[in-house]
């Protein structure tokens, strides 16, 4: 980087200190970016209570606040699912690779209550209107993909037509250890290409019932579940659902969309990801690998075979 392009990103970085401290700008409260969670780590021989630790997923709505003439209106933007920290950053970063701002001095400042830290406000200079006539579609971003549609943290959670019960299932562990090498078996894509995802569904005793691939993991689950749709086989209420990464929010959302009541994953699940788990009465295990998992809610619903 030469000396003049050094000289100038430091003056708009300060430029956007500046601005960001200005009187708009209310305190901000700064979350953590994990949560510890007290779990079930099972393997072969035991079955014990541990801690562990969750990455936060958490929904951001970032409106903005113009004014004309003296009068202020605010217009909701985007929800975001993301691991709360430098919100700011994240906020403004978006509008200007969005292309709603190009300057820092078309930024007056932050409004983000310590109450209420998953909305956040970006207060434009009085008078600059952003043009936003082309996204007319609200902009709805999740930590693994982009989905049109929802402009307010309201909307982020979806309503099932189908009621989980809190049934019992008896699982036998060698069967579910094994159920990411039989995925894997299955995945002629990823096999080729080594960089997509994988959701499918299997019985309680580790049949396969279908698979499907995706670069997108919440591509790769609507695939799967748009299969079962025209097929006319919802609720799937005796099924497991196995995903290839991990457990984020709008995932298990999806599953209780379709009556699934298991879902195991091969990476962590995320606290929001949990929490609606635990909402929707659903079994939620992650790191399932060949010689455990943990068990993050439904712990008690689970009888473990011989």
């Amino acid at each position: 980087m030469c000396l003049a392009q050094q000289t100038r990103r430091a003056s708009l970085f300060k430029k956007l200190t500046v601005v960001l401290s200005g009187k708009h700008q209310q305190p901000y409260m700064v979350n953590t970016g994990s949560k510890d969670i007290y779990i079930q780590r099972v393997s072969l021989e035991t079955a014990r209570e541990d801690q562990d630790y969750l990455a936060v997923e958490e929904p951001l709505e970032i409106s903005l606040l113009i004014t004309q003439a003296g009068v202020e209106a605010e217009r909701k933007l985007s929800v975001t699912m993301r691991t709360p920290g430098d919100d700011i950053a994240l906020a403004t970063g978006f509008l200007f690779t969005e292309g709603i701002v190009h300057s820092p001095a078309q930024i007056a400042g932050v409004r983000q209550l310590p109450s209420d830290p998953n909305r956040i406000c970006i207060v434009l200079a009085e008078n600059f209107v952003p043009e936003l006539s082309g996204m007319e579609r609200n902009f709805y971003t999740t930590s693994s993909c982009g989905v049109c549609g929802k402009s307010s943290v309201e909307a982020v959670r979806t309503v099932s037509a189908y009621q989980l019960e809190r049934q019992r299932f008896e699982l036998e562990k060698q069967v579910l250890f094994g159920l990411p090498q039989a995925l894997r078996k299955q995945q002629a894509l990823f096999a080729q290409t080594g960089g997509l995802h994988a959701s499918a569904l299997f019985t309680p005793d580790g049949t396969l019932l279908q698979l499907a691939e995706d670069v997108g993991r919440h591509n790769a689950l609507d695939k799967l579940l748009g299969k079962a749709f025209q097929s006319d086989k919802m609720p799937l209420s005796n099924s497991i659902l196995l995903l290839s990464g991990r457990a984020s929010f709008e995932l298990i959302q999806k599953a209780a969309m379709a009556g699934i009541p298991i879902v195991a994953s091969v990476g962590a699940p995320s606290s929001l990801a949990v929490a609606l788990a635990q909402e929707h009465a659903m079994i939620l295990m992650g790191f399932v690998k060949e010689k455990g998992c943990n068990v993050y809610s439904g712990m008690d619903r689970i009888s473990w075979c011989k």
